[in-house]
């Protein structure tokens, strides 16, 4: 089992914010992400983590055996720091509260810095259609473990739609 290539970060200390796009797989490539309890508690320490304003998540897919985020780290933090907390967040949580026991998560992990909006539409395009590429579903918006879903999710709620 090789440990995932990780570009080394040293601005840990910067003074401004920083985008990345980072994934991480799960110990043995497990496809781990097979429940919606499994799914919605990674996407709910997400949440947790962005209020406490830790970072900001812009996209994200949650698939069988690996997560990709595109998030923003805040200066003066650094993206090991954010990675730690989503996947020991995650490792702690899915023990207590779902029992889980054994290793989560394959060390390390992947990211890449983005400088550009281009690279942003790029990361997000990937993101949005990883769950199409794996024949996961037929169409991204379909998906239910990724933010393009929850995003139309919450602008119909706003709109007074019910979901189908």
């Amino acid at each position: 089992m090789s440990k995932p290539h990780r570009t080394k970060t040293t601005d840990v200390t910067a003074t401004d914010a920083r985008t990345f796009f980072v994934t991480t797989k799960t110990a043995q490539s497990r496809s781990l992400f097979q429940t919606t309890r499994m799914m919605s508690l990674f996407i709910d320490v997400l949440r947790q983590n962005m209020h406490a304003g830790h970072f900001t998540v812009h996209e994200f897919v949650v698939m069988p055996d690996h997560v990709h985020v595109l998030l923003t780290v805040p200066a003066g933090s650094a993206v090991e720091k954010s990675v730690q907390l989503i996947k020991g967040g995650f490792s702690f949580r899915a023990g207590r509260e779902l029992g889980f026991k054994g290793e989560v998560w394959q060390k390390g992990f992947s990211d890449v810095r983005i400088f550009d909006d281009a690279s942003f539409a790029q990361c997000k395009s990937y993101i949005e259609n990883n769950p199409v590429k794996r024949g996961l579903v037929s169409v991204p918006e379909m998906y239910p473990f990724g933010s393009l879903f929850l995003k139309i999710l919450k602008k119909d709620q706003a709109q007074g739609l019910k979901p189908e």
